[in-house]
């Protein structure tokens, strides 16, 4: 495991992490040189290579020699489009290192920032490669002085960015701002395929003035064959991102609430092979022949063929039918994959994005926050009557593999509803729906999503019994934000032991004797029990909260949820 790193690339859209990905699967010769840049091997599906976008995390395993040792890299490469953000998300849950793209030209722009963010909620480390130098010294005509100008710039802003985040989270070392010097930052042109960054400029002997004549005078090749991308990128995975052995300790009790002190979470602290099994699924695909494929980081424990484990959440066990690693569309299959490793699996049917398998019945780990909720949906239903049992199944299938889109199915009006981070999103799972089922589908117009909330502090509602000798009384106002906050992040839920959540409501603003009488928490509205000493109001609880959640899940302006009261 010492040798083994799990890495993502992330990026905004379009700064060229597809591009890049290509470059480091030809300098470890598995696609070819000439092709490299423009294959996109990493866009297995059709609609990506049409729209020049990644639409799914796609993961590839390789191997780098590094100071004489063989390393094997399982990177992620992940969308940049904010539509696909949580593709992003979940691929921060299975790497401990993550290669933080940014366009020269551009500079760092919003969707950096949040897959920054992604990176760092997850423990991940981050290090910079700043992507299309070339068009600086082409397109911008700049001479040194301005380039390293705009360069040390676009370095300041990733920095004051990583500062900011890592200031309110206690387990993250100040020092992960990447720097020029220790080698964390790398240069280049991802579609020249010509890379440097400090170590490989001292162990060339190229430096930024060698790099412009070059390219001025169109001899890229020449600057491709004396300091090529994948050489530098690949020596900084190896030499600054932690192994699974330095990065678990420090991440599992991030990720996971278990007992620390148990014999589970000392094989995943040291990444035992041949502890307990532990699997976090962070990704499920489906495979045509092979059926759904789940993808996830190994914690602890070897995968092996034939394994019967259990899903959290579910009744049972699993058989686990094969194992295997992903290789950009390929999946080559292997007789096992221990500890450390990103794997994947078929034969976990009851395993969604998120899910923890293993082979003794725990603690699951912490679900995979995305930040960002549904705000565009559309309605689908199917133009034949006869596809309709399969449209469910689809929709069905949708909903395990991407946790992002939300699929209702409206009894009353018999629609089904689909609800995504954008229009993009529904467009590209209407069309797959289409090319990969075959079942022509009808689409509403889009429709943008709203929520509810009241104002300020309402009259208090007499509510009575139908034998009129049970009053209830009721108000509603609105709650602060950092308390909605705090429950979107999942740092309060009604699953926590109830000192723990009665601490963590303190903590966000609320007051000690509210945060004892919670009695429901629901979305991101919380029920208080005020009464004192009343007999038998456990037996009704159950109908008051059944009664409110129909009404919070229909507000009563426009029928949409309320949040936050």
């Amino acid at each position: 495991p010492e040798h083994i790193r799990n890495i993502a690339i992330a990026a905004h859209v379009d700064h060229g992490k597809t591009t890049l990905s290509d470059n480091l699967l030809a300098g470890a010769g598995m696609i070819s040189q000439d092709t490299a840049g423009e294959q996109l091997a990493m866009d297995t599906k059709e609609d990506e290579q049409e729209r020049g976008i990644t639409i799914d995390a796609a993961n590839v395993s390789m191997t780098h020699e590094y100071e004489d040792t063989n390393h094997l890299i399982n990177l992620i490469d992940t969308p940049g489009h904010v539509d696909f953000g949580g593709d992003v998300t979940r691929a921060m849950r299975a790497v401990d290192g993550a290669l933080v793209v940014v366009d020269a030209v551009e500079g760092a722009m919003p969707q950096t920032e949040t897959v920054l963010r992604q990176a760092l909620r997850e423990g991940v480390k981050p290090t910079l490669f700043i992507n299309k130098v070339d068009r600086l010294i082409s397109e911008l005509q700049e001479g040194p002085q301005e380039m390293q100008e705009r360069l040390m710039s676009v370095i300041a802003d990733v920095n004051e960015l990583i500062r900011g985040m890592a200031e309110n989270m206690d387990d993250i070392p100040t020092d992960w701002t990447v720097s020029v010097e220790e080698g964390t930052v790398g240069f280049g042109s991802a579609l020249y395929k010509w890379g440097v960054s400090m170590p490989s400029m001292q162990r060339t002997g190229m430096d930024f003035g060698d790099i412009m004549e070059l390219e001025r005078n169109d001899e890229r090749d020449e600057l491709h064959e004396r300091t090529p991308l994948s050489d530098v990128v690949l020596d900084m995975v190896c030499e600054h991102f932690p192994n699974p052995v330095d990065a678990q300790p420090r991440r599992v009790p991030r990720i996971w609430r278990g007992d620390p002190d148990s014999s589970l979470a000392e094989g995943m602290q040291l990444v035992d092979e041949d502890g307990e099994v532990v699997f976090m699924v962070t990704d499920i695909s489906m495979d045509p022949h092979a059926g759904e494929i789940a993808t996830g980081r190994v914690f602890s424990g070897t995968l092996e063929k034939g394994q019967e484990l259990y899903v959290s959440g579910t009744a049972g066990k699993n058989r686990i039918q094969s194992v295997g690693l992903f290789m950009g569309s390929e999946r080559e299959e292997v007789e096992h994959v221990p500890a450390g490793n990103i794997a994947s699996v078929t034969g976990l049917r009851d395993a969604i994005a998120g899910s923890t398998v293993s082979s003794v019945e725990m603690t699951p780990f912490e679900s995979i926050e995305h930040i960002s909720e549904p705000v565009i949906t559309k309605s689908v239903e199917a133009q034949n009557m006869d596809d309709l049992p399969k449209l469910i199944e689809t929709l069905q299938q949708v909903a395990k593999e991407d946790p992002t889109i939300q699929i209702e199915i409206n009894e009353d009006t018999g629609e089904h509803l689909i609800s995504g981070q954008g229009e993009l999103h529904l467009e590209v799972i209407t069309q797959r729906i289409r090319d990969n089922q075959g079942i022509p589908v009808i689409t509403g117009e889009p429709i943008v999503v709203y929520r509810e909330q009241p104002q300020e502090a309402s009259r208090e509602v007499e509510g009575v019994s139908p034998n009129r000798h049970n009053k209830f009384y009721l108000t509603v106002e609105p709650m602060a934000q950092e308390i909605v906050d705090a429950i979107q992040l999942g740092e309060v839920s009604m699953d926590m032991p109830e000192l723990e959540r009665r601490e963590a409501l303190q903590e966000a603003g609320m007051d000690k004797d509210t945060s004892q009488n919670v009695e429901d928490i629901h979305r991101t509205n919380i029920l208080i029990d005020d009464t004192k000493g009343i007999q038998h109001l456990n037996e009704t609880m159950e109908l008051v909260l059944e009664g409110l959640q129909e009404a919070l899940d229909d507000g009563p302006l426009a029928a949409e949820p309320v949040q936050g009261s």
